[in-house]
């Protein structure tokens, strides 16, 4: 925890009274655009997840905005994750990628790992595309696999909507029976069928972390209904699904969990089967921005 603090940006917002203030998300939003004046305007956000920062490198960047410039960004402490905003296009839309994210299990609050969502939001962003590394629960499925987000389980034990709502960013109570949208789901499936990738579909389950997970709870898991596991994504998709946003969202599969056939995992394998597979996550982002 104390390693965190260190590599907090200095201005980062405390607290899940003051993270989600509009006042903090406009301050952030109008450095982004002093930064990159002519390329801080976005229709779809991104986010990069574990091993997936690559993914950067398609896009056509005009601009490349550091987390420690921004005014309220934590900083990126986990391997993998550069910790820049890039701003530019990718299948004709103009984006805002996130080449890093932050995790509750780096110290931070929930509030403060979705500080950068609201961010992207004011910056014009109606569609958020969510990517993440995770482990595969499912024996008919593959290391390498990427499975369409269908729906997810909330496993860590907190909301980033705790605290004061700020109605001029969402309501109170919002609706979360359909967290990834239908549409951008079926551009999905039709651009893995143009492009012959294999695409699963399913749900993903958050957890604290950091900490991998014990045999029993991965038979715990599959037995709630997940079918791949994670330390990430629910958060940001329940900030944007209240900012009125539509999210997309794909795993990676970047290790098998299976109970009777566990192995040990270690980050250098996992970023290993990213980086082989994140061609095919390259593909379907890239397709599907040229079809919403």
């Amino acid at each position: 925890m104390e390693a965190v603090l260190e590599r907090t940006h200095p201005d980062v917002i405390e607290g899940a009274e003051h993270a989600h203030r509009a006042e903090h998300v406009r301050a952030a939003a109008a450095a982004i655009r002093a930064l990159a004046p002519d390329a801080a305007a976005c229709d779809v956000a991104i986010v990069l997840g574990t091993g997936l920062g690559a993914l950067g490198e398609a896009i056509e960047i005009s601009a490349s905005v550091a987390y420690a410039d921004i005014p309220g960004f934590p900083l990126s402490t986990v391997e993998s994750h550069t910790g820049r905003l890039l701003l530019g296009t990718l299948g004709g839309r103009r984006v805002a990628a996130m080449q890093g994210r932050f995790h509750r299990y780096e110290g931070y609050s929930l509030q403060q790992v979705t500080f950068p969502v609201r961010v992207l939001r004011e910056l014009g962003a109606k569609t958020l595309v969510v990517s993440n590394a995770c482990g595969g629960m499912r024996a008919d499925w593959s290391a390498g696999d990427v499975m369409l987000i269908a729906d997810h389980i909330n496993l860590l034990g907190d909301s980033p909507l705790i605290g004061a709502n700020d109605d001029s960013l969402g309501p109170r109570f919002p609706d979360m029976s359909e967290p990834y949208d239908a549409s951008l789901r079926a551009i999905a499936r039709a651009v893995a069928a143009a492009r012959g990738i294999t695409l699963r579909e399913g749900v993903y389950v958050a957890v604290a972390g950091p900490n991998l997970e014990t045999r029993a709870e991965y038979r715990m898991l599959r037995t709630l209904g997940a079918d791949v596991v994670g330390m990430s994504t629910v958060p940001e998709v329940i900030v944007a699904k209240h900012a009125g946003m539509r999210v997309l969202g794909f795993s990676m599969i970047t290790d098998m969990c299976l109970p009777d056939a566990l192995e040990p995992a270690t980050l250098d394998k996992i970023l290993a089967v990213a980086r082989a597979a994140e061609p095919n996550l390259t593909a379907l982002v890239r397709g599907v921005m040229e079809r919403i």
